[in-house]
């Protein structure tokens, strides 16, 4: 039990940050291949601009932030995972949209790549699932929901 004295009003995740090249050119990728909705596109602080996309009827955001943030754009390590209702149908609509993804479907008796290192190897991976990348190389896993 969550001693109330320590308790926080933190209730759930927000925005995942997704550091990219070029805002425009990935927020055309996240509405017009994923199929995202935009939430948010307006300027703050010296000159900078913050993008939020998400998919249709998510409570939580991605934020397209530029390197400038911090980071350099781009890389091969996975920090958001999304869930789908239909792995076959989705892997199949961003294949059918030119979105990189995986070859194939991981599930019991196959292996993915790991989460953060694609060094590691994940064997017999249970809930089915697979890797797509954006335009800057942004690792993101789909997980059949179960």
């Amino acid at each position: 039990m969550t001693d109330p004295a320590n308790a926080t009003h933190i209730r759930q995740v927000a925005t995942v940050f997704v550091p990219v090249a070029d805002q425009d050119r990935a927020l055309t990728f996240y509405l017009d291949k994923l199929g995202f909705e935009k939430r948010a596109d307006f300027p703050y602080g010296n000159g900078s601009r913050w993008i939020e996309v998400a998919p249709p009827g998510s409570t939580n955001t991605i934020s397209l932030v530029p390197p400038s943030e911090g980071k350099s754009a781009g890389g091969d390590e996975t920090h958001c995972a999304f869930a789908t209702a239909d792995i076959e149908a989705d892997h199949s609509a961003l294949r059918a949209r030119g979105v990189d993804v995986d070859a194939e479907i991981a599930r019991k008796g196959k292996s993915r790549a790991g989460l953060v290192s694609i060094e590691a190897t994940i064997e017999d991976p249970v809930p089915s699932q697979f890797f797509f990348r954006d335009l800057d190389r942004n690792r993101f896993l789909i997980v059949q929901s179960e």
